[in-house]
């Protein structure tokens, strides 16, 4: 029998360590852009919140607090426009690279069964196909795709790693197609509050479903907004028809948010202050770097939001590495996310003010 790992496709990042090494060398120390992992202190309050609740002998429930379903419910119809958002039109998830890995097996998918995500997109949604050894199909518009084996569309707006936003009609015909094939459409928007040139809109907004979450459920993730990558905070939101047999599923497997983690989620969804300064030290560096790029050459593509800049030199993106890494600046290959992207890269904002400005200097020298 083969092994579940036979089924995954090479691990991407260890194949950057080399360039890694190149740019570790440089004199004024490496600048890494590459992994969008969160550089800036947890919010205060969001720590007290998870040093008051250390004290937590029992197990956990897999839904959450009744204070952390209240929490999840009030931020989404504050912040995204949903309408009659209930308890069970939530669910809190331990992380959301987790729920997109194992969603498919825990949907039943299996083989003759397809997962159709962008053309360009985080690998781990073809990750999750290949672990329910379901069919995975990419995508320019989902609308033509053969939707007679389709079991699971994923949406990704913003978008890692273009940051390309999805226009409110284009959802709203996207999910309106989903409904009339009997697609289930997962709407990852991990990235929502992070708009620069754009407004992102959810899936739960009233627009897009018509007031009706049938077949759609959108993923957000604390991991940005908040600095809360190290907690594992996420959660779902939208059609209970889905959510109640995933609460089931996962409380069997065991799939819950520790109690800690659970207090401060409710922390940071209760406070929008915290979120607005993150999003300036992110709007400061994206320029910076924006201006930088631009000025070495580059062009850019999208961007219109996320934690990226997707930007290009027109030539192989693992000699737009190398490039980069010569000058102490490391960024994630294009195609790492699809052959689509083989001549871009991915240049992520979470790297400290101090590194940003030494990488602008760097590229404008």
């Amino acid at each position: 029998m083969s092994a579940v790992s036979d089924r995954l496709p090479a691990f991407p990042w260890d194949k950057l360590e080399p360039y890694k090494q190149t740019a570790a060398a440089h004199p004024d120390g490496i600048v890494d852009l590459s992994v969008g992992t969160p550089v800036d202190p947890v919010p205060e309050h969001i720590q007290k919140a998870l040093i008051a609740a250390a004290d937590s002998p029992g197990y956990p429930t897999v839904w959450g607090t009744p204070e952390l379903r209240d929490a999840l419910t009030r931020w989404v119809e504050h912040r995204l426009g949903a309408r009659e958002v209930t308890h069970r039109h939530v669910l809190p998830v331990v992380g959301s690279k987790e729920l997109v890995a194992w969603l498919p097996t825990q949907l039943g998918l299996g083989p003759g069964d397809q997962v159709a995500f962008p053309r360009l997109a985080y690998p781990t949604y073809e990750v999750g196909a290949r672990l329910a050894r379901a069919e995975h199909v990419a995508y320019d518009d989902p609308t033509e795709l053969d939707p007679s084996r389709l079991k699971l569309l994923w949406l990704n707006s913003p978008s890692n790693p273009t940051g390309r936003v999805l226009a409110k009609e284009e959802l709203t015909r996207i999910v309106a197609w989903a409904r009339e094939h009997g697609v289930l459409v997962l709407s990852d928007e991990c990235y929502i509050e992070l708009g620069w040139e754009a407004d992102p809109v959810s899936v739960l907004h009233p627009d897009v479903n018509g007031g009706s979450y049938d077949g759609i459920v959108a993923v957000h993730s604390l991991s940005k907004r908040s600095n809360l990558a190290g907690y594992r905070a996420a959660f779902l939101a939208g059609d209970p028809a889905v959510l109640g047999p995933l609460l089931q599923i996962r409380k069997h497997g065991g799939m819950m948010t520790p109690a800690p983690t659970q207090a401060a989620v409710v922390a940071a969804l209760g406070d929008d202050e915290h979120v607005r300064v993150q999003r300036e030290r992110y709007a400061a560096r994206r320029t910076a770097l924006r201006d930088a790029l631009l000025a070495h050459g580059f062009r850019i593509e999208h961007s219109e939001a996320s934690l990226y800049l997707w930007a290009t030199r027109d030539e192989s993106c693992w000699d737009t590495v190398a490039h980069l890494a010569d000058r102490g600046i490391l960024v994630a290959p294009g195609d790492f996310y699809g052959p689509a992207g083989d001549r871009f890269v991915r240049v992520a904002l979470t790297a400290t003010d101090e590194r940003v400005r030494a990488a602008a200097a760097r590229l404008t020298a």
